[in-house]
């Protein structure tokens, strides 16, 4: 192998990256594979002495580091808003991401009277919605038929912020049932862990 076909395979897996993280949902994850690819196409432009190419991509690092700083040193602030179940704005809410949500809960069809609904909001910015149903045997324990963020807010913060909400209302224990490789990912690094059942998890508030 040649080192100018080398150098050429380096700079296509440069570009790849920058065009695949375009492709990102999630605010973070672009900006990481963004400078990933800029840093690698960045050398790419020296080794080739493309020097305003690489000037370019420095600066595109550059502002990727400084977009990372922000995001991560920002405080979100969340709230939880009570909703019944023929609120108007779950509806739409539900509806708009409908498809995203049958990626996590193909199962979930729509809330029932009595299910507990909270809409996750970040500031004006509706972030997600959480929905559950109370245990027959204790009020303090519910069963998520639905815990959803949008994809920008998908870092874990609104999660740990709800059920820091749902333990200051008396909530001792969560259940939730998963078969989706991802959500099951999400249960437990939110600490959610195995019951009896295979694809059952729980969560002591």
């Amino acid at each position: 192998m040649n080192m100018q076909f080398l150098l050429e395979l380096i700079g296509y897996a440069g570009s790849f990256l920058v065009i695949v993280s375009m492709l990102m949902t999630s605010v973070v994850k672009l900006r990481i594979i963004n400078t990933i690819g800029s840093v690698i196409f960045c050398g790419y432009a020296l080794c080739i002495h493309s020097y305003p190419t690489a000037a370019m991509q420095v600066c595109l690092i550059v502002i990727n580091i400084i977009s990372l700083h922000k995001l991560y040193n920002t405080k979100k602030e969340y709230s939880a808003v009570s909703v019944g179940v023929n609120d108007g704005f779950l509806a739409h809410f539900l509806y708009a991401f409908d498809d995203d949500i049958k990626k996590f809960f193909p199962d979930f069809v729509k809330p029932a009277d009595n299910d507990k609904i909270f809409l996750i909001t970040c500031g004006e910015v509706p972030a997600g919605v959480f929905i559950a149903e109370e245990s027959a045997a204790d009020s303090n324990e519910l069963s998520v038929k639905l815990d959803y963020t949008t994809p920008a807010y998908r870092d874990c913060s609104a999660g740990k912020f709800l059920y820091n909400h749902l333990k200051h209302d008396g909530i001792k224990k969560l259940t939730a049932k998963t078969k989706i490789p991802s959500h099951e990912k999400y249960l437990r690094k939110m600490g959610f862990v195995s019951a009896a059942q295979g694809d059952c998890f729980v969560k002591e508030l």
